[in-house]
């Protein structure tokens, strides 16, 4: 354990860096705005939709979380729509993770999974090369992408996909997005939350 708690020079700065804290004040408080207008976005991609969705799901129910220690960094998140129980779960989250990147992801578990899996290999051509991936983590709650991460979901990868799902009893598919490669518009967010959402519609609808 270390006991050596001195700051060092570059993290007294930091420290007295009033300017900095106001701006990460101010900076949350957008990315809750811009999830709050993501959330009335998606609210009529819900409406007149046969969701196969587990017994007691309410398109309804939504939630924002924010906190401080995703691997260390802040995070923002809207859950919408959201219907966890330890059996089963079915989640679009929408997850702004500070110095990483946006992640729209599908999250499902439980005895509805063999048909969302159904689902995705007898309509991949509506969910493929459409910038989604699979995540390939044994948790649900892993947030990074990349080698080893995710798998891209493409027209050639099908059978690689197929191979990483199988006997699973749940699964996760995201969009990740690095912040570097949106603009200063809040519309980005909101466009790409919609579009990702638009695209795993076909796994878990009828």
């Amino acid at each position: 354990m270390n006991t050596n708690n001195s700051l060092t020079a570059d993290e007294w700065r930091v420290f007295a860096d009033h300017d900095f804290f106001l701006k990460k004040a101010a900076i949350s408080l957008k990315l809750k705005r811009t999830l709050e207008q993501l959330h009335v976005a998606l609210q009529p991609e819900l409406v007149d939709r046969q969701l196969i969705a587990p017994k007691g799901f309410d398109p309804e129910v939504f939630q924002f979380v924010k906190g401080e220690h995703l691997e260390s960094c802040p995070y923002q998140y809207l859950d919408f729509p959201r219907y966890y129980t330890r059996q089963d779960k079915l989640a679009f989250r929408s997850l702004c993770w500070w110095g990483h990147h946006l992640v729209f992801a599908l999250i499902v578990e439980g005895p509805l999974v063999k048909q969302y899996r159904l689902n995705l290999f007898n309509r991949y051509a509506e969910v493929s090369d459409r910038q989604l991936s699979l995540c390939l983590s044994s948790s649900l709650w892993e947030w990074k992408s990349g080698p080893g991460f995710t798998l891209d979901i493409t027209h050639h990868r099908r059978s690689e996909i197929a191979a990483a799902l199988d006997r699973r009893t749940f699964f996760k598919i995201a969009r990740c997005i690095p912040i570097q490669n949106l603009d200063t518009d809040s519309n980005a967010i909101i466009t790409a939350g919609v579009t990702s959402f638009q695209s795993m519609l076909p796994i878990i609808t009828r």
